[in-house]
């Protein structure tokens, strides 16, 4: 088995107080909680108020995750942000972040790969350190999806929610820390998961406004058949990577999507769903934040325990997908 380069020194998460249920979707749109339910599996979500940014998530999901650490903004080398809802184009939300945080002694960058954007920034810090470019980094998923859901679509607008999940990430003793990686994308596929409009190709305008061109659109039925096929594919390349087998792991947290893509990606993996963390019922869809938000959860709960070998596997737009073996 190979030797962890990169651990985890503490980690947080941030949700927003507000929760919009599936009834409060009944009144909005045309659908009903047993339809959302028996879909997705999802009952409610986290969304933040008009006030909060997706820096601020970041900020107190970082603070949580420093004070784990005994540590403080300064201590801070890196920050790297996987998001897919910036608070704007320019500058980084991470320099907001930096900005907030007061982590004057970093250098800060965002990550943009969707849903996988978490499991991306890992793989970043942890071969930062190898290379000796950082030694103590913020690695974050934090997304506020409310800002680019179209709540007049019922076959989107279930399915988000906000979030924001921090890890600082340091230097292995060589007892724990991430053990394999995998990452891959396919971008001839981007248009079946896709923000149309917004950027330098379709610039913001009345139109795109009128046209809700603004707002995620998906093609679900495409999506999940290949979310299933990467994200088991993904994990069994991380684990052979690590050297390790499916009946090895002792806890698969997925991306947090949809407990239909959840229950074929275990199938696939050949991992039964009692080793499985599933919370999408509680928070819906949080992209990049969904798998530390789970990761922080399964700690608290005691499903997560030290020297657990965990199993984490993505995918979101992009498309983008991966996986990440560590040992607890």
């Amino acid at each position: 088995m190979t030797q962890p380069v990169a651990a985890f020194a503490g980690l947080g998460v941030s949700n927003p107080e507000r929760i919009l249920t599936n009834a409060d979707f009944e009144r909005m749109l045309d659908t009903s909680d047993s339809w959302i339910r028996e879909r997705t599996g999802i009952r409610e979500r986290h969304v933040a108020g008009p006030e909060q940014t997706t820096a601020m998530l970041a900020r107190d999901a970082s603070l949580a995750a420093l004070a784990e650490a005994g540590m403080g903004p300064d201590d801070i080398d890196t920050i790297i942000l996987a998001t897919a809802t910036p608070d704007r184009l320019l500058p980084s939300t991470a320099c907001d972040l930096q900005a907030l945080l007061g982590a004057r002694n970093a250098n800060a960058f965002d990550i943009g790969a969707a849903c996988s954007g978490w499991i991306y920034g890992l793989v970043v810090g942890e071969s930062m350190i190898a290379a000796g470019a950082a030694e103590r980094l913020l690695v974050l998923g934090a997304e506020k999806l409310s800002a680019v859901v179209d709540y007049t679509d019922r076959s989107t607008a279930v399915l988000f929610g906000d979030g924001a999940g921090a890890v600082v990430l340091i230097r292995s003793d060589g007892a724990r820390g991430i053990l394999s990686s995998y990452l891959k994308s396919d971008g001839t596929l981007a248009e079946l998961l896709w923000r149309p409009g917004g950027g330098t190709v379709h610039p913001p305008s009345e139109e795109m406004l009128k046209d809700h061109s603004y707002f995620i659109k998906m093609a679900g039925r495409e999506v999940f058949k290949n979310a299933v096929r990467s994200m088991a594919d993904a994990a069994a390349r991380a684990l052979e990577r690590a050297g390790l087998v499916a009946d090895e792991v002792d806890l698969l947290v997925p991306h947090q999507a949809n407990i239909r893509i959840i229950e074929a990606t275990a199938a696939h993996a050949r991992i039964p769903m009692d080793r499985v963390y599933v919370n999408v019922d509680r928070y819906g869809n949080t992209s990049s934040a969904s798998i530390p938000i789970a990761l922080d959860e399964a700690r608290r709960c005691g499903q997560l325990k030290p020297g657990m070998t965990v199993l984490l596997v993505t995918f979101g737009a992009g498309f983008t997908w991966g996986s990440l073996v560590l040992r607890w």
